[in-house]
């Protein structure tokens, strides 16, 4: 199911407490100057969490554990990182794409809101194929090549959320279907990767899951 379809049905069923949380926290201008503060400060935060919880998660564990799969057609959390090695630099060359353009929201809304971007990395009830190629969760047998390139990318891209002048919201992003802006975009390459955090939680807490 295309991310853009998923967002629509998860945010159906989204509580409206945390709706009206998140919305009052993520609601941005229709049009927007060079990133605002609160903006950069929402991004880099993300950005830094779900950095840091891939590491954390993956720690220590053994090569039974990293290679362990619930059933056939599951992911091994060494794949899950594999994957998001091999996935998003293709996003970041995406948005530097999308971002070369000329400036367009002002002609165009955003098919998703903010909250929908956010909601997107904490609702795993509905399961998504991946596809583009980054289904190829074989391309870094080893943990520790994977890890490292998904770090020292996260290094590029924070720094750039730390430095960038780019006007992320007037610019759109329409790669995979539905327009969004590029913050938006930005914001979903780490919502992507929230989603596979809660996936390698999943696996070790399957009962199945090696001790050790």
């Amino acid at each position: 199911m295309p991310m853009n379809m998923l967002r629509r049905n998860m945010l159906r069923r989204l509580p409206p407490l945390v709706l009206t949380l998140t919305v009052c926290l993520f609601t941005a201008p229709l049009f927007a100057a060079p990133m605002t503060q609160m903006d950069r400060e929402h991004l880099l935060v993300h950005f830094e969490m779900t950095t840091q919880m891939v590491a954390e998660l993956v720690r220590g564990l053994s090569p039974a554990q990293l290679e362990y799969k619930a059933s056939a057609d599951r992911w091994t959390i060494r794949e899950v990182v594999s994957h998001l090695a091999v996935a998003e630099p293709d996003y970041w060359r995406e948005i530097q794409k999308a971002l070369k353009a000329a400036p367009d929201m002002n002609t165009k809304k955003s098919a998703a809101t903010d909250a929908d971007i956010m909601w997107y990395g904490i609702d795993r009830v509905v399961h998504t194929k991946t596809g583009g190629g980054h289904e190829k969760v074989d391309t870094y047998k080893d943990l520790g090549e994977a890890l490292g390139k998904f770090q020292a990318l996260r290094g590029t891209m924070i720094e750039y959320i730390k430095t960038t002048s780019d006007d992320l919201r007037a610019h759109s992003f329409g790669e995979y279907g539905e327009v969004i802006d590029c913050w938006q975009w930005m914001l979903e390459i780490s919502t992507h990767a929230e989603r596979h955090i809660q996936q390698i939680r999943e696996i070790k807490n399957d009962p199945n899951f090696p001790k050790k």
